[in-house]
């Protein structure tokens, strides 16, 4: 099925937030990125760029929910889970030449003390991804499944960024490394259909 106008646009603005971050990306990029002329970017988003970027970043953090649920779904042991979760961010990373994995933390770290409004987007998403996290592990049956996720999501975040300036994938081997034993031995309950965790990162395609 052919993507919308507006969907053309929200996905291009967050692809290339994803790689240039918020303030290197210009309404010229999203029309060339997106297809659309410059008419229909202010039709569908009269506010320009800061809306376009609002809304991208809350389809993005939504886009990314099932990357997570679908790495620890095959696991019965919470710390094999865990460190399959890092093994796997740091094959993609590798894969994508150590591209940024998600606008969502690019953006939030550059804008978080300039422009409100994106804040409140960001956090708006992160906040989902903390609920659905600690719904999905508690499904689960983690009894700490809220802290589990924000370890999950923080340490990911932090670890991209050293492997991102570093150019190496070895800061997310090695959280994996240290937060697999943490957690071996716990098991898991079968996953319940429905539920799914808001990933913190999510494959650049």
């Amino acid at each position: 099925m052919a993507r919308s106008t507006r969907e053309a646009i929200l996905t291009a603005a967050a692809e290339l937030m994803r790689v240039k971050g918020y303030a290197a990306v210009g309404m010229k990029d999203i029309v060339a990125g997106s297809g659309a002329p410059i008419g229909s970017l202010y039709h569908h988003f009269p506010r320009g760029k800061v809306q376009i970027a609002g809304e991208a970043l809350v389809n993005a953090g939504r886009a990314y929910a099932l990357l997570i649920p679908t790495l620890v779904n095959p696991h019965t042991d919470l710390g094999e889970a865990v460190e399959s979760v890092f093994a796997q961010a740091a094959q993609d990373m590798a894969a994508t030449g150590f591209a940024n994995m998600c606008p969502v933390g690019t953006v939030a770290v550059e804008i978080a003390d300039t422009v409100e409004e994106l804040r409140v987007a960001s956090a708006g998403v992160m906040a989902e991804w903390l609920e659905a996290g600690e719904a999905y592990f508690a499904s689960r049956g983690v009894a700490d499944a809220r802290d589990l996720t924000a370890t999950l999501i923080a340490t990911l975040e932090g670890a991209f960024v050293l492997a991102r300036t570093l150019r190496d994938t070895e800061p997310l081997l090695a959280a994996g490394r240290v937060l697999g034993p943490r957690y071996r031995g716990i098991p898991l309950l079968p996953s319940p259909a429905g539920v799914s965790l808001p990933a913190p990162v999510g494959t650049a395609r």
